[in-house]
């Protein structure tokens, strides 16, 4: 544990985010879930690839982010839930509306960056974002096998 008494554990990452958006801004949420899919998640069992965050008559939505069912919890004969199903991000209320404003004028998506554990509950990492146009992806690519190639030769000196 950490001495500031918050113990962080990342669970999933949307690694595909940062190369299709630039982020211009990052929220943490809390998120709804059932105890099944807390199992699930901690097992590793998500997907945040196409997921992203909605506002829904005043609330905000978590849309088309897989959670696997729990084996455990079918087995018992309980029905599955829906992997796909959407899942409330729990915000304040100004902050909802601050988010729905910014989506709505500027023509920003939220998408979730990653999902961690803090003080024992999943929260959601998210970020508002604007999508990179080619040039810029082409752009990212060559930086990154730049540096790539830099830290080679570094550790090769």
């Amino acid at each position: 544990m950490s001495g500031t008494g918050e113990d962080r554990k990342d669970l999933a990452r949307n690694r595909q985010a940062f190369h299709l958006y630039h982020i211009l801004d990052r929220f943490e949420a809390g998120i709804a879930l059932t105890g099944a899919e807390v199992k699930s998640i901690r097992a590793g069992q998500v997907q945040l690839r196409d997921a992203f965050a909605q506002v829904l008559a005043g609330e905000l939505w978590l849309l088309h982010c897989h959670v696997t069912p729990y084996a455990q919890h079918t087995h018992l004969g309980l029905t599955p839930l829906d992997p796909l199903r959407r899942r409330k991000l729990l915000l304040h209320r100004e902050e909802i509306e601050k988010l729905g404003g910014k989506v709505q004028e500027k023509g920003l998506t939220l998408v979730p960056l990653r999902l961690y554990l803090k003080n024992g509950k999943v929260k959601v990492e998210l970020g508002l974002a604007k999508g990179k146009n080619v040039v810029d992806k082409r752009d990212a690519l060559r930086e990154r096998d730049l540096d790539r190639e830099a830290r080679r030769e570094q550790r090769e000196r």
